[in-house]
Formats: C-alpha cells, sequence, structure tokens
C-alpha cells in the first residue's frame, strides 16, 4: 500500500451586476477589508467600501441582467467535496508533505478550443508530475489553468492603433481580440459562453482523468510525438521505464495495478479571481456545511494588480471555502502580506492560502527572505509557490513578447535558494503552458530563439513555455527536490 501510494502520488440579479467605470477610477480607501465588520456576503463587494480594478464597463445593464440570470440557473462547474478534497491536499502541502503543479494557458481562448489542445496540456502535465513524483518522492498535487482562465488585467482600459482608441481586449469572456469597435464592445453575454466551454473542459478534463488515459501502465503511450527523440524526452523514457520495472514487481507480488488507485488520477483546476460578477453567479451556499463556495473552479487566486486591502477582490474571496492564491511581486511588503493573509485566512487554516511569488530571480533573492520571516514569526499557514514567468517578460527587437528558459529557471533556483536558507518548503511552481508545440518562450532543449519565435507564436496574451520546456523545468524541479530529500541523482 505504500509503494502504491508512493506511485499515485507519482442568485446575482439587478443593478449590482453593473460595475461603473468610475469604480476603476475610485481612489484607495485605505479600509483593509480583514478589519470590516460588516458581514459578508456574495454581493458585498459591490459596497462603496470597495475598490474594484480590472472590471469591465458594460453598456446595457438589461444585458448584463440577462447574462447573471442564465449563470444562476446554471449547475456548477465544480463541486464542494472536490473543493474539500483539494483542500487537504494543500494542507499537506504546507506542512512540507507535498508539492503543487499549476500549470495552464496564459488566457484560454474560443477559437483556440479543442479536444486535443486540453488533452495535450493536460498530458504533459501528467509527464511532468510524474518526473516530479518519482524524483522527489513526494505527492504532485496538480492544478490546471484551465476551465475558467479567460479574464486578463491590462494596464491602460483603452488600446491606441493608427490614431484609433478602442477598449482593451480583457479576454474572450468580456470582448474579443480583434481591433473593431464592435469586437471591443464588452459583451455580457460573453461570461455564458465561457461558462460553456469551461464546462466541456471540465468533462474533458473529467474523462481524461478517470476513464484511463492516465493508467500508470500506459506511461510509454504519454510520449507526445515533439518529445521524441530530444534529451529530455530520452530521459523521460529512461524514467518511465523505471516505473514500468517498479508496476511490474508489485504485479508479481499480487499488487493490482489496474484497480483505480492506479487507472485514475485526481486533477483539479483554478483561475484569477477577476471578474467577479461572473464569480458571484456561480457561487452557491453548500447544504451540507452552510459554507459558501465559488463553484467556478476548485480554486482561485487574486493576482497583483487587484490585491489591494480595501480590493473588491478581497472581500469576495475572503467570504468563499475555496482555497485561495495571492500573486506577490517585490513590492509587497512584510506587513501587507500579513495583512493580506490575515484577510484571505483569518483562521489560519493549513492549505487555505498560497503565496504565489512572481519576482525574477535577483528581486527574489532580496525580497522572498524578508517575507517568509515575517510569515514564521506571525506563525502564519501557507503554502510558498513560484511563478518563475511572469517576472520575466522581455519584448525582442522584431516587437515579440517572450521569456527566456534560462531566466525562468534562475528563478526557480532561486527560490529553492532561499527556501533552503530561510528552513521553509519550496511548496509549487505555477507555469503559463501548453502541450502544443508554439515558439513563444526562448531556449531549452526545444531550441528556440528570438528568430524562430515566429514561426508559431499564436498566443493572444502572454507568452508560454512549450511541451519540452516545461518537461525540461519538471526534470530540473524533481532534481533539486532530490537534494533536498538526500536522495541519490535522478538518472
Amino acid at each position: 500500500a505504500t509503494t502504491a501510494a508512493f506511485l499515485l502520488a507519482s442568485g446575482f440579479t439587478g443593478g449590482s451586476a453593473f460595475v461603473p467605470a468610475a469604480l476603476n477610477a475610485r481612489a484607495t480607501t485605505g479600509l483593509n477589508v480583514a478589519t470590516s465588520k460588516q458581514t459578508w456576503a456574495p454581493d458585498s463587494w459591490t459596497r462603496d467600501d470597495f475598490v474594484a480594478k480590472q472590471m469591465p464597463t458594460y453598456e446595457v445593464q438589461a444585458e448584463v441582467d440577462d447574462a447573471i440570470a442564465k449563470l444562476g440557473k446554471k449547475a456548477p462547474l465544480v463541486f464542494s467535496g472536490e473543493v474539500r478534497r483539494l483542500s487537504e491536499k494543500l494542507a499537506a502541502v504546507s506542512q512540507g508533505q507535498g508539492f503543487v503543479l499549476m500549470g495552464g494557458d496564459c488566457a484560454e481562448s474560443f477559437k483556440e478550443f479543442e479536444v486535443d489542445h486540453v488533452r495535450d496540456t493536460f498530458r504533459v502535465m501528467m509527464q511532468m508530475a510524474l518526473i516530479m513524483t518519482f524524483g522527489s518522492a513526494m505527492p504532485i498535487v496538480k492544478i490546471g489553468r484551465m476551465a475558467g482562465q479567460f479574464a486578463k488585467p491590462r494596464s491602460a482600459d483603452t488600446e491606441t492603433i493608427d490614431g484609433v482608441t478602442l477598449p482593451s481586449y480583457r479576454g474572450d469572456n468580456v470582448n474579443k481580440e480583434e481591433f473593431t469597435a464592435e469586437s471591443r464592445r464588452n459583451d455580457p453575454s460573453l461570461m455564458v459562453a465561457a461558462y460553456d466551454q469551461s464546462a466541456q473542459t471540465l468533462n474533458i478534463l473529467r474523462a481524461f482523468s478517470t476513464g484511463g488515459f492516465a493508467d500508470m501502465s500506459r506511461l510509454q503511450a504519454w510520449n507526445l510525438d515533439f518529445v521524441e527523440g530530444t534529451d529530455e524526452g530520452s530521459r523521460y523514457r529512461k524514467l518511465a521505464e523505471k516505473v514500468d520495472e517498479s508496476l511490474r514487481f508489485m504485479k508479481a507480488i499480487g499488487i493490482d495495478t489496474s484497480s483505480p488507485d492506479f487507472s485514475t488520477v485526481d486533477f483539479y483546476t483554478a483561475h484569477e479571481c477577476l471578474l467577479l460578477p461572473y464569480e458571484q453567479a456561480l457561487t452557491r451556499e453548500d447544504s451540507i456545511t452552510g459554507k459558501y463556495y465559488g463553484l467556478s473552479t476548485h480554486m482561485l487566486w487574486v493576482g497583483e494588480r487587484t490585491r489591494d486591502l480595501d480590493s473588491a477582490h478581497l472581500e469576495f474571496v475572503r467570504g468563499i471555502d475555496n482555497p485561495l492564491g495571492v500573486k506577490i511581486s517585490d513590492k509587497a511588503t512584510p506587513e501587507e502580506l500579513i495583512s493580506t493573509i490575515e484577510t484571505m485566512n483569518p483562521q489560519n487554516i493549513p492549505g487555505k492560502l498560497a503565496i504565489i511569488v512572481r519576482m525574477g530571480a535577483e528581486k527574489l533573492r532580496s525580497n522572498l527572505p524578508g517575507l517568509i520571516r515575517a510569515v514564521q514569526r506571525e506563525g502564519k499557514s501557507v503554502v510558498w509557490i513560484s511563478d518563475p514567468v511572469h517576472g520575466n517578460t522581455r519584448t525582442t527587437a522584431d516587437g515579440f513578447k517572450t521569456r527566456d528558459f534560462d531566466a525562468i529557471r534562475a528563478e526557480l533556483k532561486a527560490f529553492f535558494d532561499v527556501h533552503d536558507e530561510m528552513g521553509s518548503h519550496p511548496g509549487g511552481m505555477h507555469l503559463e503552458m501548453t502541450g502544443d508545440a508554439v515558439t513563444e518562450c526562448t531556449g531549452g532543449v526545444s531550441g528556440v530563439t528570438d528568430e524562430t519565435l515566429k514561426e508559431n507564436y499564436v498566443t493572444a496574451c502572454d507568452p508560454r513555455l512549450n511541451g519540452i520546456q516545461a518537461l525540461e523545468l519538471a526534470f530540473l524541479v524533481a532534481e533539486r527536490m532530490r537534494v533536498r530529500t538526500g536522495l541519490p541523482p535522478l538518472l
């Protein structure tokens, strides 16, 4: 049983739906929602006390009401029991007994949606999880940036091209990417379309995770075509052969490897809590516990641009029982972080809150120790997760936004180094990635350069690691985790 466990680890309507443009421009009040005495409700974020940044302005209130009414009648996308199971797994991670792998698209899109796209990203994540499980002797909690990761924060409300100014593209659940007045109009009906695609994505993920696709006896079949023939691919095949040997041994001594323990996998979803009317419409009160859950996904995180202590986003998430995340950059002070933690997890529940760090390697080495020290001093329970991609974005001479593999690797190394120094647990990795053979990030064994970015640069938002680059990172993390546990080299 121990060996088996080791391998396995291998009603929102009416005027409040409309958020006026003035709300985006309201000055910060200095209110800390953790100190708010008013009772939380799914719509309490709409009170004038709170600042709702990064929210679209809708022109016609009736259209908003209609979209929200439709969402309110739809089934939840996930269920509270699933959310509670994820919370239990994250609680173990917070105690040093696991590692989180979060990955998926920068922003999902309607035009890119197809079964193969979902399958390939799921498959690469399973390969990564297997590598890190076998390499670290530690359970890997697998969470996809899928089935809801549509909305994106923008640095400006408008965009100007050739003298024409239109609203910024905020994701397919808000408006459309094409630079026309019709496409850039914020359309509430797109929230319903996003729900429908999310439901399809979750159906696909559930089928793959429970229908035999994740069967551990089929590890060799998980190799993607673009992995074959590469150095990392060959290393993966050697690792898969080692796991196959373990499975054959277990069969020989009478362990049933065809049981659900070996043919299914737990896979969860997460997205940024950005479009609050959508999140509120899919919030439900659990009939068993009486607690509220945001059932658009299993886990929600609040981004760097919306995590102010007086933000509507913090007010919304503080009342739901989902596991939560918050992204922080080098701008976060120890005092601010502690206030944020007390707002989002006032009862200090293990596994409730993940701190997702995005700084770049140099700033991380300078700033993260002080943040960890403050958390340790105050006795706060958190899961520390590295987001090594967002702090390493640059623009090439040809105008392509990209990220360098070496910079991403350097930030991950810095993340592990700091936790080693501080005696804390590096609890996870959060990547913008895809299973597709895109050319959006440079470097690594895939050999993408500034000159070859144009060959398959298809992202509508930020650049993503391709499958080969993501697998290479998994090997590097697995080897670093083995060092922490005192195990010999992976291969």
